[in-house]
């Protein structure tokens, strides 16, 4: 292959990529959203699948513990707030934790209806709540 033909396709290749999708705005939290209340009562099996989930959707940036070092984050250079200090999470309502999870925030992909129900991301906020007592 001449470098011409090379050069051209190196081109062609970096051109025609399409660029990165940008962050979803951070919108404030509607104030019906942060007073929301827990409707469901955690279980044992309840946790079992929150954690299940966690694993599968969340872990990847927030660290299986939570402490914000997960692979994604530590590639991409995230700074992400640790689930184990108990200061991370004081400011913020199980309602807001909820709604952040379901809509996603910043970079964070929202966990949409048709992967988790509602019970499934109120089990969620508990589960992230729970780092902060091990």
């Amino acid at each position: 292959m001449t470098p011409f033909v090379c050069w051209t396709l190196f081109l062609s290749l970096f051109l025609l990529q399409e660029p990165a999708p940008s962050p979803a705005p951070v919108a404030p939290i509607p104030a019906d959203a942060a007073r929301a209340v827990n409707p469901f009562k955690p279980t044992p099996e309840s946790q079992a699948r929150a954690k299940k989930i966690y694993g599968y959707d969340c872990a990847l940036c927030h660290g299986e513990s939570g402490d914000g070092k997960g692979g994604a984050a530590v590639d991409m250079k995230l700074k992400m707030r640790s689930y184990s200090d108990p200061e991370a999470l004081k400011d913020l309502t199980d309602g807001e934790l909820f709604y952040i999870i379901r809509h996603g925030k910043g970079a964070m992909p929202a966990e949409e209806e048709a992967r988790a129900k509602d019970e499934d991301v109120w089990n969620m906020v508990v589960l992230v709540r729970s780092f902060a007592r091990k």
